[in-house]
């Protein structure tokens, strides 16, 4: 292949490697992904004013395992399935809908924001022992019996959901 045929192909492969970087950046960059609901056909066809609705779905991001952990004394690590971080979020929602004049004229649209909150979990792991210890030098080198041990590391979640009710106009 001659230098000016590879050159071409590196300077192709090039840019279509960073087009694919520059429009995979935004979607990777954003914690959640705005969803609006299209009312306004329906608002047309009902001759009315309908609520506006928008929400926020989350996009989860795999962390990584928290490994095993080796332990003097037993023959297995501490975790023998390690646990894995997943952080995300609640899904989010934006409501407006309008009120009649009961309220007074000030008071035109109830208003419903809970936005998308940080969710952060482990999943749940598992930490076995064989029913042997290690190698005992005071019996020729040959391990003890002992009882197996088994343990279900607990699940995690942990997040702080919000919600804002208000009247507006």
């Amino acid at each position: 292949m001659k230098s000016t045929t590879r050159a071409t192909l590196a300077a192709v492969l090039t840019g279509v490697a960073a087009s694919v970087g520059a429009a995979a950046t935004p979607a990777a960059a954003a914690p959640v992904v705005p969803v609006p609901v299209p009312l306004g056909g329906a608002e047309r066809a009902l001759g009315m004013e309908l609520p506006r609705v928008a929400g926020e779905l989350p996009v989860p991001v795999p962390g990584s395992p928290n490994g095993p952990r080796y332990v003097t004394g037993r023959l297995m690590p501490e975790r023998t399935l390690p646990q894995l971080p997943v952080n995300a979020g609640l899904l989010g929602a934006d409501v407006q809908a309008p009120l009649p004049q009961a309220l007074g004229q000030e008071f035109e649209y109830l208003v419903v924001d809970a936005p998308a909150s940080d969710l952060r979990t482990l999943t749940p792991g598992l930490s076995v022992d064989t029913p042997l210890t290690a190698p005992n030098p005071d019996h020729l080198g040959l391990p003890d019996p002992k009882l197996p041990q088994a343990a279900v590391l607990t699940p995690l979640l942990q997040t702080a959901p919000g919600l804002n009710l208000g009247l507006g106009d």
